[in-house]
């Protein structure tokens, strides 16, 4: 499906083929905790591909660019809060000409998952996580692909927001950061792929 926004500028030289954005809060009280996986799952990659990502201070986010095989991948984390990280979406957008939902991957942690599964589908529900919702209503769409990565719910009746703005233990810890290089493994299949044939093999790791 094309998607062009209204108002969307022309990226000026080739465009990328897909844009992944890690989903995290900025600033080190906030390392390592839950919340943050998307984002460190995409720092990761940036790192495996040699890419470093720089901070483009009027897109609100960190930029790097990469090469995954034949394909020139564009990888984002957003510098707002995570329940503002739609605002970085338009400019990122722009400057990467992405203009299909389906090039778009946003890599984010997920409660409905126990900790380190992966997870990815194409479109669907937010499930409460505000940094989807922030995008979905800023787009006005929720037909891009989604990179889940499982942190699990607090024991109990825990409260959410605690839960994921603390860092986990170390058996969740582990299973978390394998999930994260994991979430690189993803990315790739994508750009190879596509999200449609990549769900299948992505999916039945379990």
């Amino acid at each position: 499906m094309a998607w062009r926004r209204r108002g969307a500028k022309e990226r000026r030289g080739t465009p990328a083929d897909l844009l992944v954005v890690g989903l995290a809060n900025p600033g080190a009280e906030y390392a390592k905790t839950r919340h943050n996986a998307g984002g460190d799952a995409v720092e990761l990659l940036a790192q495996r591909h040699g890419g470093t990502l720089k901070v483009e201070s009027r897109l609100r986010a960190r930029l790097s660019e990469v090469r995954i095989g034949d394909h020139r991948v564009a990888l984002a984390i957003p510098t707002t809060y995570m329940n503002e990280s739609g605002d970085a979406l338009p400019g990122l957008l722009d400057r990467t000409g992405i203009e299909d939902p389906a090039d778009l991957v946003i890599v984010h942690d997920e409660l409905d998952l126990e900790p380190g599964r992966l997870q990815l589908k194409i479109g669907g529900g937010i499930a409460g996580h505000n940094g989807l919702r922030s995008i979905k209503d800023v787009l006005k769409t929720d037909a891009f692909v989604r990179l889940r990565i499982g942190i699990g719910r607090p024991p109990g009746r825990g409260p959410v927001v605690t839960w994921v703005l603390s860092r986990p233990g170390a058996a969740d810890r582990a299973a978390i950061e394998v999930a994260e290089v994991e979430a690189g493994d993803a990315v790739e299949l994508v750009s190879r792929e596509g999200a449609q044939l990549a769900m299948n093999t992505v999916n039945a790791r379990g």
